[in-house]
């Protein structure tokens, strides 16, 4: 990889505000291109790769994707969706539910292990997608909301039974000049990296952790002693977080 390449990797923001006007198909040709030679299990590619270009149907997924406003204004949208539902229709016309009668085995389905495996090559392509466009001099924005509302969205995006909506991509050319200035924290490598066996952290670890500049000057919310409170309250608490359990519960029961 060249230095280029990993100056962008290290640099790179959420962009959520985009120049008007379409991106240019050679564009999207190169970023497609580049996403289809992602690392996949099995070489199966147990995914698919919806193109959102219809204003309507943007308008819709800003307010099911916990309305947020820039989902719509976005050029491109991309959802990832681990996709069992390929193979299976080919099995089925493969005539494998006759070969595993004639051979005595049980003819499975798809189940949950299926779709972690797919959920791993989906988000897979969607970085590998994202790098590509930030490559190009695009930028992007992930929004995982996608798998909120599970039933509105397998309705407006037409996914069958096997085919869960994993990650969704917003990708355009950034309105005027990228953000310059320190760049958002992540956690000491020591606090993500293990050698061989996972380690827990320990109290004195957290405050490490937690206790930079940075999080000293984060206003809290209302009633939160501190940031673990804080995004507790912020994150796992929060009405769209209920959402997504609620929604991902009723995609697993309908997918096993």
């Amino acid at each position: 990889m060249s230095d280029d390449a990993l100056r962008a990797l290290m640099e790179r923001r959420s962009v959520r505000s985009w120049e008007p006007g379409e991106l240019e198909g050679e564009l999207k040709d190169r970023v497609i291109a580049a996403t289809l030679r992602a690392p996949t299990a099995g070489n199966m590619m147990l995914y698919s790769v919806l193109e959102i270009e219809d204003q309507g149907l943007k308008d819709r997924l800003a307010v099911t994707c916990d309305d947020q406003p820039f989902i719509a204004k976005a050029p491109w949208l991309l959802v990832f969706v681990a996709d069992w539902q390929r193979w299976t229709d080919y099995f089925e016309l493969s005539g494998v539910r006759e070969l595993c009668a004639e051979r005595g085995l049980e003819y499975s389905r798809p189940r949950e292990a299926d779709l972690f495996l797919a959920i791993d090559d989906a988000l897979i392509a969607a970085q590998t997608a994202a790098v590509a466009a930030e490559a190009l001099g695009l930028g992007c924005c992930y929004v995982g909301d996608v798998m909120e509302n599970y039933e509105t969205h397998r309705e407006l995006l037409g996914l069958p039974r096997y085919a869960f909506p994993a990650a969704m991509l917003c990708v355009g050319r950034p309105a005027g000049r990228r953000p310059e200035g320190a760049r958002v924290p992540r956690f000491d490598r020591r606090h993500i990296v293990f050698r061989n066996r996972y380690e827990r952290r320990s109290a004195a670890d957290f405050a490490q952790m937690f206790g930079t500049e940075e999080y000293r000057r984060r206003a809290l919310l209302p009633g939160a002693a501190n940031f673990g409170q804080h995004m507790y309250l912020r994150k796992t608490a929060a009405a769209f977080s209920e959402e997504m359990r609620r929604s991902v519960r009723a995609a697993l029961a309908d997918w096993a």
